[in-house]
């Protein structure tokens, strides 16, 4: 029991680490406004599927790790995170019921809220500026997110992650 519970977190971190370099390692110049929120959208999957493990604390813990990487200020992704996430785990019984679709365009719509609250945040912070083309990502988190809850559904499956 104890060493199904430990594989268990352990695949849901791996896949938070795999997340965390998909959402640091580089693109190039043109198309860096395409970036999905790699890291937001595995948490959603997460939240959804298992709403008892992982939660607002596990957000925030990742928002840090997030800005650690990136070097920026320290506790502007936890804070997004934790936003975005107690959105989700507040309804997230009402998101499992929709379409993939649906989700897919709910959750497009967070990740784009989820940059506007970067921005105001660290617009706070230090002068920075408002570039527009960073809203295209949700158009790709859109597109992104059925093929990943269907894999991520699947890994959870396949090595029955309770």
């Amino acid at each position: 029991m104890i060493s199904r519970t430990l594989r268990s977190y352990f695949l849901i971190w791996l896949s938070f680490i795999v997340a965390l370099f998909l959402q640091v390692a580089p693109w190039p110049g043109e198309l860096e406004s395409f970036r999905p929120s790699w890291v937001v959208l595995v948490t959603f999957y997460w939240v959804l599927a298992l709403p008892q493990r992982v939660n607002v604390g596990t957000a925030l813990i990742l928002g840090l790790l997030w800005d650690l990487m990136l070097g920026s200020t320290l506790g502007v992704r936890g804070f997004m995170m934790s936003i975005l996430v107690y959105m989700v785990a507040l309804n997230f019984q009402l998101f499992r019921n929709m379409s993939l679709w649906q989700q897919a365009f709910i959750f497009s719509v967070l990740t784009l809220m989820g940059k506007v609250v970067i921005f105001c945040v660290e617009n706070l912070v230090s002068n920075v500026d408002f570039e527009p083309s960073i809203l295209l990502s949700g158009i790709l988190n859109f597109l992104l997110w059925p093929w990943l809850f269907l894999l991520l559904r699947r890994i959870r499956r396949q090595f029955s992650i309770k």
